[in-house]
């Protein structure tokens, strides 16, 4: 049958010389390894278990009261989250290259119980799993003994100059 150069699927020897072969096979570089800025793994320096706590006296300022009128003055939940995501910062920061720290990308958490302006509550964040860019956690909430909240928080690893730079931000 006639061979139809161009066409997808045929080729002949003809077709498939190019003035840019010498002999040397070509290789596909992974985009990675062509920035090595983009090798960063989470792996190699974040461990399974670390961990970090943060304590607070809920102010008005962090109840649903202060965010929405006729609301109860109880300690909001976007509130309770920040602290679980900030505990969580707080567990792997000190292991992060310069240049890089995390976002939050995940939260599921369920919000136990109130409480009110004046009590402590203990933010606790425990690393559960780690990915090459994202950081698993377990995250809870407490007063005393008690449980206000719990759940399952991921971080993400970014390069804050190329983060900025795509956003055009700076």
């Amino acid at each position: 049958p006639d061979v139809i150069p161009g066409r997808c699927g045929a080729s002949t020897p003809e077709s498939r010389a190019s003035p840019l072969d010498s002999g040397f096979t070509r290789r596909r570089v992974p985009r990675n390894d062509r920035h090595p800025e983009n090798l960063m793994d989470a792996r190699d320096f974040i461990q399974v278990g670390l961990n970090a706590e943060r304590t607070l006296v809920v102010p008005a300022e962090r109840t649903v009261g202060h965010f929405v009128p006729g609301m109860p003055m109880v300690y909001a939940t976007p509130m309770m989250i920040l602290e679980m995501e900030m505990a969580s910062g707080d567990a792997i920061r000190g292991h992060l290259q310069p240049g890089w720290v995390t976002v939050g990308t995940e939260v599921n958490v369920r919000h136990l119980a109130a409480a009110l302006v004046g009590a402590t509550v203990r933010a606790t964040s425990k690393v559960i799993a780690v990915e090459r860019r994202v950081i698993r956690f377990e995250v809870a909430v407490f007063e005393g003994e008690r449980k206000l909240g719990e759940g399952l928080h991921a971080r993400g690893l970014i390069n804050v100059a190329k983060f900025n730079n795509r956003l055009g931000a700076t």
